[in-house]
């Protein structure tokens, strides 16, 4: 049997491209105790048998970055370690059949420039000069990228760990893991057939076994193996090792080069999930049977776009599962109320061209103890326990394999594990003609009426949503908000920990509501939330929908031996949220009589039969309350509102109206104007810090430095000239002709009539409000250069 230490500090399970990353960058760290168990072979899971195409753009700033890391990691590995990766920087091709295909390629264009990559829009006929093999006549455009490649799958990780055994760490092959020895909410060792190691930190690189290893822990990794298909050919004329990446995305499919002829794969529509029972121990170097059925709507998709594929031989179809996730998304991070136990899988199919900057971040949070970086988008603490369920995760792979080529509209939902959390309201609710997004699984309306055509320009659901902005400026609207994640804070050291861990003064009356931070060390936005003191121990916390998992975690790693408990009571509350001018005509109306007078204050009234907490806060500015009432009252509350509704000019309203309210009034955004990389100071949000109470808060540090040094980017709120532009989020904006941010959020206002954006402006030295009010400024919708203008103060003041 094989021999292995009894201690380390950290031990990786698992040794595919990520758990020889995280091994080669936690020494470049410095951390040289490191012990890689695989229960095979390197590379024998998945690994070996990818495609090894690497892009270099993805959704965000961050995740951009670290895809341009890897490329970059990838290009010397060879040079530093001696051992060959097969990396070929011989750029891609991605081509539109349809014009809605070319729309999105030129969208993809404008973020790529504006993240700093080099990108080109062609014609089809310079597509066909970059890659002569196929047929042209049929398209719309295409977009050329000559930073991205290919890399060997099997040599890359072997070089991976060939850096990281120079570097300190011990690679074990043929261990199988079998347990954790977890005491107090800590990882403190890992159980083996072949003995037991002691040790700090586990990372689960299990790639498609990474759910069963975190079930080992009782760590919910949600993701599920799905058959995943390509062709190899043999040579094929005209093919050379040159030979850019091509994807051809309407068609479903992808190309690459090897050995004189194709590699063709591709994203089904409707993909076939496997391992229903759990993935085989022994699945080495394994594959699945050939499916040339399921395979046909690739295959002639491919004879359509390369006719020479019809005379080409096929050397095999192979058939090797690989593992993917909820949302397309892979997974990162310390596992939620486990500390020392982190996850670095959930690739979906994008492994080679993620594991080199993915496995550098999962390092880095291991040894600062915090993530470095925006890392939201994979963060595991954005999944919740019940995204484990077999069943749920098997139909939702079906659509999410295939949503990797499908054509993506903004706004669009996921149609799969639907319905799954539902308000009370939510049948009322659908009888009033509500369309429902998800958030965490919440049932969401959207807006109410009939369903709108998706589109990059105005879409079908613009009108509906303007009238619902008009009764909230001018009357009264109701929103239903009972996905948001509420959490009772209560000890005798409630305060305390609070004090330390908000920016904002919590030491306040009872029945006051503090709107605050949470920062990390590096004063960046770990949440907004708001807390209400309920009594002298006892705080009441409202937070995001998706922010339940991250920011219950975040506050009780941090209470330690302070006397305080957090408990999730999300399910116990409804919200209903009654905003406009009429708003307490209305309440006043279904008996609410010692409504609270003042902003950020709370009080118990009736509603109809039902009592409530109402709070008078509005995210959408003016005038308006949330309503806190118990789930078994939520019908009856909202059944008196509606009843005595009509004289009071009430409308049902949604998400979409709301976010197109909040940033008319200029409110902030977790996740978009808000995230670990944002300040306060950035953000435009100091009146929520004080850095003079009597408690050194975590961030404080860094925001007194940030003060100091200055800020090299700062938020704007702009209004777009053209009504008839339609940004939707990420569009680069541009300061007299250069690239110095991406739109973080965007909606139309009804009163102004066009639309609004936020961003942040960046720069490469000290900027003040008077940088973003200056200068000329545009947005890149899809390639079309639209005038915005910087606003002083949000539109509506109310």
């Amino acid at each position: 049997m094989p021999s292995i230490p009894t201690q380390a500090r950290v031990v990786i399970v698992g040794g595919g491209i990520a758990g020889c990353s995280v091994a080669y960058h936690l020494t470049k760290l410095g951390w040289s105790d490191v012990v890689l168990l695989e229960q095979g072979r390197l590379t024998c899971g998945t690994t070996w048998h990818a495609a090894g195409l690497v892009g270099q753009l993805r959704g965000t700033r961050t995740m951009t970055r670290m895809s341009r890391y890897g490329i970059e990691l990838y290009s010397k590995l060879e040079a530093e370690t001696g051992a060959a990766t097969g990396w070929k920087q011989c750029g891609a091709v991605t081509v539109a059949r349809t014009p809605e295909r070319m729309i999105l390629l030129k969208r993809m264009v404008a973020t790529a420039r504006s993240f700093g990559i080099e990108a080109h829009l062609v014609s089809p006929e310079e597509a066909g000069k970059l890659w002569p093999l196929m047929r042209t006549d049929d398209l719309a455009g295409a977009v050329w990228l000559p930073g991205d490649g290919k890399a060997n799958p099997t040599d890359l990780t072997q070089s991976l760990a060939r850096g990281a055994r120079n570097g300190g760490a011990k690679i074990v092959e043929g261990v199988k893991v079998s347990g954790f020895d977890i005491r107090n909410s800590r990882v403190h060792g890992v159980k083996t057939d072949c003995g037991d190691i002691a040790c700090e930190v586990v990372v689960n690189c299990g790639g498609q076994w990474a759910r069963a290893i975190g079930e080992m822990a009782g760590v919910t990794v949600p993701l599920f193996s799905a058959e995943h298909f390509y062709v190899v050919t043999k040579k094929i004329p005209g093919v050379t090792p040159n030979l850019p990446v091509l994807r051809d995305p309407d068609g479903y499919i992808y190309y690459k080069e090897e050995v004189g002829g194709f590699v063709m794969g591709g994203f089904e529509p409707k993909a076939k999930p496997w391992g229903m029972d759990g993935i085989p121990d022994k699945f080495e170097f394994q594959l699945l049977p050939e499916d040339w059925d399921h395979f046909e709507v690739l295959m002639q998709n491919a004879l359509h776009r390369t006719p020479c594929l019809e005379k080409a031989e096929v050397r095999q179809l192979l058939n090797g599962p690989e593992s993917f996730t909820p949302d397309g998304h892979f997974i990162l991070g310390e596992a939620p109320g486990l500390s020392g136990f982190f996850v670095c899988a959930g690739f979906n199919s994008g492994g080679i061209a993620n594991s080199g900057g993915a496995g550098r971040l999962t390092a880095e949070w291991i040894v600062a103890g915090e993530p470095t970086a925006d890392l939201w988008e994979a963060d595991i603490r954005r999944f919740a326990p019940f995204y484990g369920n077999t069943r749920h995760l098997a139909e939702r792979t079906v659509e999410t394999l295939g949503l990797h080529y499908a054509m993506r509209w903004p706004k669009q939902e996921m149609e799969s594990v639907r319905p799954l959390r539902r308000s009370p309201l939510y049948d009322r609710l659908k009888a009033a003609g509500a369309q429902f997004g998800a958030k965490l699984g919440w049932e969401r309306a959207l807006y109410f009426g009939p369903e709108g055509k998706l589109s990059f320009a105005a879409p079908g659901w613009l009108d509906t949503v303007r009238a619902e902005q008009r009764a909230v400026r001018q009357n009264v609207g109701v929103f239903d908000q009972t996905s948001f994640a509420k959490f009772r804070l209560q000890g005798p050291d409630a305060l305390k920990v609070l004090q330390r861990l908000c920016a904002n003064q919590m030491d306040v009356p009872a029945g006051k509501v503090v709107y605050t931070a949470l920062l990390n060390r590096r004063g960046g936005f770990e949440s907004d939330l708001t807390v209400t003191r309920l009594d002298e121990d006892t705080f009441f916390i409202v937070t995001g929908t998706a922010q339940a998992m991250r920011d219950a975690d975040w506050i009780r790693r941090r209470i330690g031996d302070d006397r305080a408990v957090l408990t999730d009571v999300t399910s116990s509350w409804s919200v209903l949220s009654v905003m406009g001018p009429n708003a307490d005509a209305l309440l006043r109306a279904v008996g609410a009589r010692d409504l609270p007078s003042m902003s950020n204050t709370t009080a118990m009234i009736d509603v109809g039969h039902a009592i409530a907490l109402a709070s008078r806060v509005a995210y959408v500015g003016g005038p308006g309350y949330e309503l806190y009432v118990g789930t078994e009252f939520a019908a009856t509350a909202y059944d008196a509102m509606i009843e005595a509704g009509a004289a009071h000019g009430l409308k049902n309203a949604g998400y979409h109206a709301l976010d197109a309210l909040r940033i008319e009034a200029g409110r902030r955004g977790f996740g978009a104007e808000l995230t670990p990389d944002d300040t306060p100071l950035e953000a435009g949000l100091m009146y929520a810090v004080k850095l003079d109470k009597n408690t050194d808060f975590l961030g404080r540090e860094a925001l007194l430095r940030q003060r100091e040094s200055g800020c090299r980017k700062r938020l704007g709120l702009f209004r777009v000239e053209d009504p008839k532009a339609f940004p939707w989020g990420s569009e680069g904006l541009l300061r007299d002709g250069r690239p110095v941010g991406e739109v973080t959020s965007a909606g139309f206002s009804d009163m102004l009539g066009t639309s609004l954006v936020m961003s942040y402006v960046r720069a490469d030295h000290e900027i003040d409000r008077d940088h973003v009010m200056t200068g000329s400024y545009e947005l890149d919708i899809a390639g079309e250069r639209v005038k915005v203008t910087p606003l002083a103060r949000p539109p509506f003041q109310g």
